[in-house]
């Protein structure tokens, strides 16, 4: 079975990504420091989410071609509960508006 978020991305160039400090490498975690800024004294963001056209920073590649990201062992909770079936098909509504927002087909959910 193919695995559409290799070739889709679009979750990365359409949410913030807000966690927690404690996820740092820093603070213990696992997420590279010089990848995430400041959202208030706890919250943590990664760089380049909070824009009105947001695209993490970790994506590699072309929307809906073939991408990759850079910190996938390291990347924070929100990334990683993110449609956490979608290896095996199953999506969830938010993945196909961020398709949507970038002009890609629905998945069936």
């Amino acid at each position: 079975m193919k695995n559409e978020c290799l070739s889709c991305g679009a979750c990365c160039a359409a949410f913030r990504v807000s966690f927690d400090r404690s996820e740092l490498s820093s603070e213990g975690g696992q997420v590279p420091d010089g990848l995430a800024d400041y959202e208030t004294q706890q919250t943590m963001r990664l760089r380049g989410t909070d824009y009105a056209q947001p695209r993490c920073i970790a994506l590699v590649g072309v929307i809906g071609q073939q991408v990759s990201c850079g910190i996938y062992a390291e990347r924070p909770s929100p990334c990683q509960e993110f449609a956490p079936m979608s290896s095996v098909g199953v999506f969830i509504e938010a993945c196909n508006r961020a398709r949507a927002r970038h002009g890609l087909p629905a998945l069936p959910i």
